[in-house]
């Protein structure tokens, strides 16, 4: 054989073992990027045919898959979506998965690999494989008193509520206003569907936003209770140390001063207990300074500040404590001010901690992995995320808060017979815009069942009346009720 029929014959072998390399990588190490890219509409058609599994809380499914009389099987039906909206999310044809369908999309859609042997059965019985069902850990009678809470305010104002088991870190209630509706967006009528999401994306309130864990606002005097806990690990602070009371304080190096919005702050200095149940600015933001910037940023991140890593089950943006925060500033930080941001499942943590003897545990929502014959495969176990504080100062820090509810800023959240320990925050943006009202709380303080932030946006009444005891703690109050019944 010559030379040239030699390389020609070469080059030809090797672009023979070339195609083969290819069909083997396609096939088997690149087959499941392709399968679960958007643009593989063949995928999507067939997995959108499938039966898939419902999600549930309590015995009620509050999403599922009901047969239909078109090109495909089955249509994606949501119940209750004031309730539920945010925690489901939605299942598109034409925008995809978000929320629960999105993450727990591997069992409902019956891919996840420990259904391997549901899906042979299908195979041998030439027929579609079919979803698993995921179990919430939703109260339904907290998410509903949450809710209606919400829609109680003047104006039905944009907010968010969050309650947790503090001992689990299992979420109770998750709410969101306003909300919307998934069917229209699940509809099988692609072109009403991208009408319905256009209209949900233009709408000045944002109602596909879940308000709970998607975005971050300045918490105001709820942030005290974590400045409060870093003057107690200090080991400088007690709950009966004097702090500055009185009308303001100047801040060093600046022409700037910190007032007091209550004149039960007194006119001199104050126990710390009595700066948090009457939420003095003034004392809070001397304690800021004089511990500094590096030291609230420790405490704050012991609580999960500025990671977004810890909730699995949906999507999470991390709350923000600076970096920095130049000489004066940290007064401002003291006080959930400044760069200070957090949403309201962190607050809710905040607040969970304490009454877990200090604890923070990671957060779940999803229960329960169940396979189509309601066999259990998984289940959820409680996870420590960080000690925030000591039991000492846990234990500290709740006496504190049930001052703040029997004798402060926090009575509309008392339940008679129970000890409510509580927290009020308002955090102010401009003169042109109403401050945020906010209250975080749990019961009973003797044996917590659970934590509870509340976040009102842009509440609609005249600014003097915005609190966050008087416009958030009730509803705090009735969320507690429906968890622990009085």
């Amino acid at each position: 054989m010559n030379r040239p029929i030699r390389v020609l014959a070469v080059f030809c072998g090797l672009l023979f073992l070339a195609l083969l390399l290819n069909a083997n990588y396609v096939q088997f190490i690149d087959a499941e990027d392709l399968n679960s890219t958007s643009g593989n509409r063949r995928v999507v058609d067939e997995e959108f045919s499938r039966e898939r599994g419902p999600v549930l809380v309590g015995e009620a499914s509050v999403a599922r898959s009901v047969a239909s009389k078109d090109d495909y099987d089955y249509q994606r039906v949501y119940r209750q979506t004031q309730l539920y909206a945010h925690l489901t999310g939605y299942y598109s044809y034409v925008y995809g998965r978000t929320a629960i369908e999105d993450t727990a999309n591997p069992i409902l859609s019956g891919g996840d690999s420990r259904l391997f042997v549901d899906r042979v059965a299908d195979l041998v019985g030439s027929q579609q494989p079919s979803g698993g069902s995921v179990q919430l850990t939703i109260d339904p009678q907290a998410q509903q008193a949450a809710l209606e809470g919400l829609q109680a305010l003047p104006g039905g104002p944009r907010g968010a509520v969050v309650a947790l088991d503090p001992a689990t870190g299992g979420v109770l209630a998750m709410v969101s206003t306003p909300s919307y509706d998934p069917n229209r967006l699940a509809s099988h009528d692609f072109d009403a569907a991208a009408d319905a999401y256009d209209q949900l994306n233009k709408d000045d309130d944002q109602p596909l936003l879940d308000r709970t864990r998607e975005n971050t606002w300045a918490p105001g005097s709820t942030f005290k209770l974590v400045t409060a806990a870093a003057a107690l690990e200090s080991g400088r602070y007690t709950p009966d140390t004097m702090v500055p009371g009185g009308p303001t304080l100047d801040l060093p190096q600046t022409d700037r001063v910190l007032s007091n919005d209550v004149e039960s702050c007194g006119s001199g200095d104050i126990t710390l207990t009595m700066a948090l149940a009457f939420s003095c600015n003034v004392s809070f933001g001397d304690i800021g300074l004089d511990l500094g910037n590096a030291a609230l940023k420790e405490q704050a991140e012991a609580f999960g500040f500025n990671d977004g890593s810890y909730f699995d089950d949906l999507r999470l943006v991390a709350s923000n404590y600076p970096a920095d925060a130049p000489g004066a500033l940290t007064a401002f930080s003291a006080i959930g001010q400044y760069d200070v941001a957090a949403t309201p499942l962190q607050m809710a943590m905040v607040a969970g901690a304490i009454a877990n003897d200090g604890d923070v545990m990671k957060p779940y929502v999803i229960d329960e992995v169940l396979s189509p014959d309601v066999e259990l495969l998984e289940r959820t176990e409680p996870e420590q995320l960080s000690e925030a504080v000591s039991s000492e100062v846990a234990e500290q820090l709740t006496t504190m808060m049930v001052s703040v509810v029997e004798d402060g800023t926090a009575d509309e959240a008392a339940i008679p017979g129970v000890a409510v320990a509580g927290k009020t925050g308002t955090a102010e943006r401009s003169e042109d815009l109403p401050p945020y009202a906010w209250f975080v709380s749990f019961a009973p303080a003797d044996d917590p069942q659970v934590a509870v932030a509340v976040f009102v946006e842009n509440p609609d009444v005249p600014r003097e009346e915005i609190s966050g005891g008087g416009l958030a703690g009730p509803i705090a109050k009735s969320v507690m009720q429906g968890v622990i019944g009085s």
